[in-house]
C-alpha cells in the first residue's frame, strides 16, 4: 500500500529539522500508516516513485526523520510512520578527516546528508565481507541503529592509515580512532 504523507506530518518534520540537532525520532512512536515508494540506493541516492530526488535539502530533511526498527526503515513524525526501502545502508559516508596518529588518532566522518561523527565506542566502524568474493563493505554507526556505508575513495584512504594489532590471540589489520581499535581483516588474510 502506498500512502502520501499529510501536510501536517511534513510540517512537523520541517519544524523539527529546523531546530539544532536531529529530531528526537527515538521518542516518536506514531501509528504505522503504510509504505511509501521511497528507496535509498546503495550509492546514497534517494528515489521517489523510481525517480531520483534531486533536491539535497529535501533528502537531508528526510534523513533526519529516518528510524530503524529491526531490519526495517521508516520515516517518522510525531503523528505518522511510513515504511521505505533501503538497499544497503540508509546513509553514505563521503569523506573523513584524520586527526592525530596511531593510537591517538581520531577519524571524523561526514555523510552525504551532512551528519558528522567521530569513530569511537558509540560510533563503531565495521567491515562486512561478501561471502563469495570477499570484497569488503565498510560501515560506520551514525545514530540510533543507522549506519553509513563508507564510500570507496574514503575506504582506500582509511586503509593507508591502518596498522596491525593483536586481537584475541591473532594479528588483525585495522584502524585506531578515539582510543578504540577497529579490526578490518585478519593480517594473515591480506594478499
Amino acid at each position: 500500500m502506498i500512502v502520501k504523507p499529510s501536510a501536517d506530518g511534513i510540517a512537523a518534520a520541517v519544524s523539527a529539522a529546523a531546530k539544532k540537532g536531529p529530531p528526537p525520532v527515538h521518542l516518536w512512536n506514531p501509528p504505522f500508516c503504510g509504505d511509501i515508494d521511497i528507496r535509498i540506493a546503495r550509492d546514497g541516492t534517494w528515489f521517489y516513485l523510481g525517480t531520483p530526488i534531486g533536491r539535497a535539502p529535501l533528502v537531508k530533511l528526510f534523513s533526519s526523520i529516518l528510524k530503524r526498527e529491526g531490519d526495517s526503515y521508516f520515516l517518522v513524525t510525531p503523528v505518522e510512520k511510513v515504511g521505505i526501502r533501503v538497499d544497503d545502508a540508509p546513509l553514505l559516508a563521503v569523506d573523513f578527516e584524520a586527526e592525530g596518529v596511531g593510537r591517538d588518532q581520531i577519524l571524523h566522518f561526514v555523510t552525504k546528508t551532512e551528519d558528522r561523527v567521530a569513530a569511537d565506542a558509540d560510533h563503531r566502524l565495521r567491515v562486512a565481507r561478501d561471502a563469495e568474493t570477499g570484497e569488503p563493505s565498510p560501515y560506520i554507526h551514525i545514530r540510533a541503529g543507522l549506519e553509513a556505508l563508507i564510500d570507496r575513495k574514503s575506504f582506500y584512504r582509511l586503509v593507508e592509515l591502518g596498522c596491525h594489532e593483536p586481537q584475541d590471540g591473532e594479528s588483525w589489520f585495522g584502524l585506531w580512532s578515539s582510543g578504540v581499535f577497529f579490526p578490518v581483516i585478519p593480517s594473515n588474510e591480506l594478499p
